[in-house]
């Protein structure tokens, strides 16, 4: 079976060239197409105003990421995965700062991969929104991109617009937020229990009381526990038939 780095390379990436202020100098046609875009119509725009709202906090530390590299035209950051055109796409993101003469930073290379078909699948019944179910989760560790299988994760964590998974006493980061996630996740599995927290219902062991607080322990090695809000607890309890 190859590999998913294997599979990468077979990809026809989209590439966006931009001018040191972060313009649009060029595209090739695959990042035409992957962001619906003309080529003629975005040419001098602000590389922000490609993508929708919710995605822009995500691109603009990406740019500063590549700007605090200390001026070394070999660094650059860590690839980041990230939701675009949201719900519709999930794309692999890899920017890089491009020097001339005198090791002169004038511009930046974003190449990206669409990854939507093998992580995700079209949910029936939704109509003109398109909607994607993911069956695998990208997540990145140790510089490198992985897709987990959405059975071995055990909880995720909320990190801001980002979000930690849990799978076995391993800890990944991903680069879509909780909400993002509630949303392309099977809620038959993955439940919201906290404002901070989803959890694997298969993976859950137990639910507890500590006084006000109600916990879900889960079967992980640290029998890990995780709280469960005051609004969630019937709709956990009813799921557990406690309720």
């Amino acid at each position: 079976m190859p590999t998913f780095e294997h599979r990468l390379q077979q990809f026809d990436p989209g590439v966006i060239w931009l001018d040191r202020d972060h313009h649009v100098s060029g595209m090739n046609g695959v990042a035409s197409q992957i962001l619906g875009v003309r080529i003629g119509d975005v040419l001098g725009h602000e590389v922000l105003q490609l993508h929708p709202e919710k995605s822009r906090d995500k691109i603009a530390w990406l740019l500063q990421s590549a700007e605090d590299t200390d001026g070394c035209p070999v660094t650059s950051p860590p690839p980041m995965t990230m939701m675009i055109n949201i719900p519709d796409r999930v794309l692999l993101i890899k920017l890089s700062r491009i020097f001339g003469a005198n090791n002169e930073a004038v511009g930046s290379c974003l190449v990206f991969f669409d990854l939507t078909d093998v992580t995700s699948d079209e949910i029936p019944g939704h109509g003109a929104e398109r909607r994607r179910r993911l069956f695998k989760l990208p997540v990145y560790k140790h510089q490198r991109v992985m897709l987990l299988d959405m059975d071995d994760l055990v909880y995720l964590k909320a990190g801001g617009h980002y979000t930690e998974v849990s799978m076995d006493g391993e800890h990944y980061l991903c680069n879509l937020s909780l909400a993002d996630l509630q949303g392309r996740l099977d809620d038959q599995q993955f439940v919201r229990v906290h404002r901070s927290y989803m959890v694997n219902l298969r993976r859950a062991a137990a639910l507890e009381r500590e006084q006000e607080q109600y916990l879900l322990v889960m079967d992980d090695p640290g029998q890990t526990r995780v709280p469960v809000s005051r609004s969630n607890i019937n709709h956990v309890k009813g799921l557990f038939g406690l309720a």
